[in-house]
């Protein structure tokens, strides 16, 4: 019997937290134990389900700051395998319900852990994501940060993203720009940050700040939204390759306004909480 599992989608790794086998209460002071790298576990995020609803198969996400996330690209990924391996569906094909609504995730080849995963429609819709000010589409829209002028692209994915469009971008830029942006008054919620690159009509290349765990390697809804943006300033054309410091992720963008996300999810391990651990836990 384990507590935990542990995954990582392109050096972003999740713990899994299975309700069936251990139900712990998910408050953001037990979140952050958990996920602190030096003082628990360590992890980008937990995913504490599947909650079985009849036929419905639920899904909770949490960031290493302890909040609640609407959806996560890497681990909707991470916990379709998850739940395929463990025998909680039967079908290579089945549904997950997040905070942001249904996906749903295809095992294309579970021996390599390929999965795709059809994410739902996006809107640049400003109230969508939400975003202060007047309705509207926020595209290219100068925001001005302490005395800098960017053009920013603001989407939802089911969570809210500010992608900017720059001639070079690196990971020290996205530690300049991305906590500004994220905790930007413009953004009640806070939103993600990509500092986006285009490299030709289907390639992209971002680096990621996370409004609930800072600089990451790689981001599912990231690739989305900033594949999803490039699409809609007329830079890139369907399908996207969006490379990132952890590795790539397929994106495609239907005439409907959907997208899908196709990558990999691998297993690190499986383990168990220390009584001690668990004291702690409980508090």
């Amino acid at each position: 019997m384990f507590e935990f599992t542990k995954y990582e989608a392109l050096g972003n790794d999740y713990i899994i937290i299975d309700p069936n086998q251990y139900d712990v209460p998910m408050t953001a002071d037990i979140v952050r134990r958990i996920c602190d790298r030096h003082l628990g576990v360590g992890s980008d995020g937990i995913l504490y389900g599947p909650f079985i609803e009849g036929d419905r198969i639920r899904l909770r996400i949490f960031n290493p700051d302890g909040s609640e996330c609407e959806k996560s690209g890497n681990g909707l990924r991470i916990f379709a395998r998850y739940v395929y391996e463990s025998k909680y569906v039967k079908s290579q094909t089945f549904s997950i319900h997040t905070r942001a609504g249904e996906v749903v995730a295809n095992i294309l080849d579970s021996k390599e852990g390929l999965i795709k995963v059809l994410m739902g429609s996006y809107t640049f819709q400003s109230e969508q994501l939400p975003m202060a000010g007047a309705p509207r589409e926020v595209i290219q829209e100068p925001l001005e940060l302490d005395g800098e002028t960017l053009r920013v692209t603001c989407v939802s994915v089911g969570n809210p993203h500010c992608v900017v469009p720059l001639e070079e971008i690196s990971r020290d830029k996205a530690f300049q720009l991305g906590p500004r942006l994220s905790s930007h008054a413009l953004f009640p919620q806070k939103t993600n940050v990509q500092l986006m690159k285009v490299l030709d009509s289907h390639n992209i290349q971002i680096e990621i700040w996370e409004r609930g765990a800072g600089y990451t390697l790689a981001s599912g809804s990231s690739s989305c939204a900033a594949a999803c943006a490039a699409h809609r300033l007329g830079l890139v054309q369907s399908p996207v390759t969006v490379h990132m410091p952890g590795g790539r992720l397929e994106i495609e963008i239907d005439r409907d306004g959907r997208i899908s996300m196709t990558g990999t999810a691998r297993s690190v391990a499986q383990g168990v909480f220390t009584p001690e651990f668990k004291a702690r836990l409980r508090g």
